[in-house]
């Protein structure tokens, strides 16, 4: 019997579990460095000091399973709406398929609302298929293309 779901702000020595299941995919497999405990120490940090952002985990049985980062932005296009932006979603590969993605997103819209957002947006890499099916059928549209440059 699967044991409860818990879904909460990540802690500074969660750090590793989250690195773990950003760097197991092909595309992180590439950029991230599990080895490299300061830089993502540092990064935890600066985004759990500010307000604006959330970095959740799911934990089942105290073991990290998903991970993602919620942003608030507030701006002034479409009457000075609050968006909200969602990033780097992770799921464990032990974990796919079993709703662990579903619920993290759910939190995640729930986390917006509560915070004023009144759009939850995400961008997710172009090769990512099974990702986009996912989203789409949590009924986001992939309404606009995304544009990035690298700064360093």
């Amino acid at each position: 019997m699967p044991t409860t779901l818990v879904i909460d702000r990540a802690r500074a020595e969660d750090v590793a579990a989250i690195v773990a299941l950003l760097a197991d995919d092909v595309l992180g497999s590439r950029r991230e460095d599990p080895d490299d405990h300061a830089s993502y120490l540092a990064a935890f940090e600066a985004v759990d000091a500010d307000p604006r952002h959330v970095l959740a985990v799911a934990r089942r049985d105290g073991r990290v399973v998903a991970t993602l980062q919620l942003t608030i932005l507030p701006g002034l296009s479409h009457r000075g709406a609050t968006r909200a932006q969602v990033e780097g979603v992770r799921v464990h590969a032990d974990e796919r398929g079993s709703g662990v993605g579903s619920e993290m997103m759910a939190w995640a819209e729930a986390e917006a609302r509560g915070r004023g957002a009144k759009v939850l947006q995400l961008t997710s890499d172009s090769t990512r298929g099974d990702a986009h099916r996912f989203y789409a059928g949590l009924g986001y549209a992939a309404s606009h293309v995304g544009f990035k440059k690298r700064l360093a």
